[in-house]
């Protein structure tokens, strides 16, 4: 297997270093050396062996290039943005840091091309298939028909906590959410009046249906992780995950850690192995048979969506409702239909008002012209609203695009 990189982070080079252990090649490499923190990733990543022939992103979309195209987060641009479109488009097969872009629009853009060109895509979310999570969901499982789960609570703790590293913080920790908890109606937030010093203090509360409720919160912490904690009434549970991190230090400082009232147990974790498994698994069309399954590009949407909802929060300091749309192209025809149609009915009101002041100043001044073209406003208006009613046959017209080959029920949260 052989793999390119566009941009390089310590979440892809986790992979690489993975790949590389499991004999795999990275001959190519694209926006990998534009700054001092990606040339020393690069070096480290590498440590003496040939490093890849530096390439533009062009080189990339051949297929005979590599297999896949690991996409980093960091020093992302507009560039890299058209670069990404462009791959999913040729239908290459993509591991994206996650989250590459806080921006709903862009995920749900590149779902929509994935349709299309069958591409896949591999979001970088490995720990939700850690023993210790599927364990964790069961706890939870097995009490909730009687309702002793109280509580479900999240501390991130994070060295700088501005308003962008704490979203992507809590993009990725929606992930885990999703799965312990099920998908979220309703998003609150509570932290610091001041704009500046929210985020630094910032805690999220989470409505899942039939769940006990979820709160989120960030921490200041020398080491960053994330901890769980969930209450029921005949005990608490409490799992310990160490931050991700490039290079890999000791096994007993990213082990993870439960803890509940029988003791404590440690299980080391080595997330780009998992990760390698998953792209082998994708490259070969398998799905897995893990439980919960690997996260799919749909599940990394939805944390980028609820994400971007927390800055509204925020700012307008109320919970904020959260659809569980499917996002589609006849789904976006559909809403831009209704927006078009509400467009054309108040045009139509403003055509007749125009048209009745100018029908009257036309009377009383004697303007022949102006009459006959104050007469016009029905003509004008029933020929609008019929184009917009053919529109709406144009999805029978030009048909649906069928289903990609990637299955994209892998990735649900809950119980199958």
């Amino acid at each position: 297997m052989n793999l390119g990189l566009l941009g390089i982070d310590p979440s892809t080079a986790t992979l690489a270093a993975a790949a590389l252990r499991d004999g795999a090649g990275i001959p190519f490499a694209s926006e990998c050396a534009d700054d001092a923190a990606s040339s020393t990733l690069l070096r480290s990543l590498f440590n003496g062996a040939k490093a890849p022939t530096a390439v533009p992103w062009e080189h990339l979309l051949d297929s005979t290039s590599c297999d896949a195209v690991l996409v980093a987060a960091a020093g992302w641009t507009d560039s890299r943005a058209e670069a990404v479109r462009r791959l999913v488009q040729a239908g290459r097969t993509l591991v994206l840091s996650q989250p590459l872009e806080l921006s709903m629009l862009f995920a749900y853009e590149l779902d929509m091309i994935r349709r299309d060109s069958g591409a896949a895509l591999v979001p970088m979310l490995p720990d939700r298939l850690h023993p210790f999570v599927a364990r964790l969901r069961n706890w939870i499982e097995i009490r909730l028909p009687s309702g002793s789960v109280e509580t479900i609570t999240l501390e991130h703790g994070l060295v700088e906590r501005g308003r962008d590293d704490v979203l992507r913080a809590f993009c990725r920790d929606t992930d885990l959410i999703r799965v312990l908890a099920g998908a979220p109606v309703r998003l609150s937030t509570l932290g610091a009046s001041d704009g500046q010093t929210a985020w630094s203090t910032l805690a999220i509360g989470l409505s899942c249906p039939a769940r006990p409720p979820v709160r989120w919160q960030v921490v200041r912490a020398d080491a960053p992780g994330l901890t769980i904690t969930v209450v029921a009434a005949d005990g608490t549970v409490r799992l310990v995950i160490p931050e991700g991190s490039f290079p890999e230090g000791s096994a007993e400082a990213g082990a993870w850690r439960w803890e509940d009232g029988d003791g404590t147990e440690t299980s080391p974790y080595d997330r780009g192995a998992v990760m390698l498994g998953v792209l082998d698994e994708t490259l070969a069309g398998s799905t897995g048979v893990t439980d919960p399954p690997a996260a799919s590009w749909d599940d990394a949407a939805r944390g980028v969506e609820m994400a971007e909802t927390v800055p509204r929060s925020v700012a307008k300091g109320r919970g904020i409702d959260l659809h569980q749309e499917e996002f589609t192209e006849i789904g976006t025809f559909k809403g831009t239909m209704a927006s078009l149609g509400c467009g054309i009915v108040l045009l139509a009101l403003a055509v007749i008002v125009f048209a009745t002041l100018l029908g009257g100043i036309a009377k009383q001044t004697g303007w022949a012209f102006g009459e006959r073209l104050a007469g016009l406003w029905p003509i004008a208006v029933l020929t609008a609203m019929g184009l917009f009613l053919l529109l709406q046959f144009l999805p029978a017209l030009v048909g649906t695009a069928p289903p990609p080959a990637e299955p994209d029920t892998r990735g649900n949260p809950g119980k199958p």
